[in-house]
């Protein structure tokens, strides 16, 4: 186990980041100055309140981890694999579990990720049930590390799935029906 420096940003005293080496030269500096706060050893208790397998986890990402209000978004790796987004948790509103990011599903011609299949319910992959999401309405949660929506679960279970039990790719009908369903949602939380 290792020793975390906690540190907090100076001009934003509610900003907190956390690095394993005391001088804090990985932290961002265009949110510095940045204030060491304290050490926590590897026997210490651990009191802040955030996990700190998250924090680990973000110190070996990205040499740092953030926590409290950022004005930007803190991304070292703004591109991610494909096959690390498959097999990732989709978490609802209450950050429970309701299903796994199976396949991204991309536009030919653009090359934008439109929507992801998302399964869930089964046992090994047995009776598993397929979803279609719109990228977009899903945002990474670092504290969770999964995608969150906003949507209530059972809105989202309701969806036309792009796959039906056949496994095929859908005709034109099923595709018209997806879009119309996603398109004709309310504005906000649902």
């Amino acid at each position: 186990m290792r020793t975390y420096c906690l540190f907090h940003a100076v001009n934003s005293p509610d900003l907190r980041g956390f690095t394993d080496e005391p001088a804090g030269a990985s932290l961002p500096p265009d949110l510095a100055p940045w204030s060491l706060l304290q050490q926590i050893g590897p026997e210490e208790e651990w009191t802040a309140p955030i996990s700190r397998a998250v924090v680990a986890a973000g110190i070996i990402e990205d040499g740092f981890y953030l926590w409290g209000p950022v004005e930007r978004a803190i991304v070292s790796h703004p591109i991610i694999e494909s096959d690390r987004v498959q097999g990732t948790a989709v978490f609802g509103r209450e950050d429970v579990q309701f299903g796994t990011i199976k396949r991204l599903l991309i536009d030919k011609v653009s090359g934008r990720v439109l929507y992801v299949d998302v399964t869930f319910g089964g046992f090994l992959g047995v009776g598993s049930h397929h979803i279609t999401i719109p990228w977009e309405k899903l945002a990474y949660d670092q504290v969770l590390g999964g995608y969150r929506t906003d949507l209530a679960e059972a809105r989202v279970r309701a969806a036309a799935a792009f796959y039906g039990d056949e496994k095929v790719s859908p005709g034109r009908k099923r595709r018209q029906d997806m879009r119309d369903y996603w398109n004709d949602l309310p504005r906000g939380p649902l």
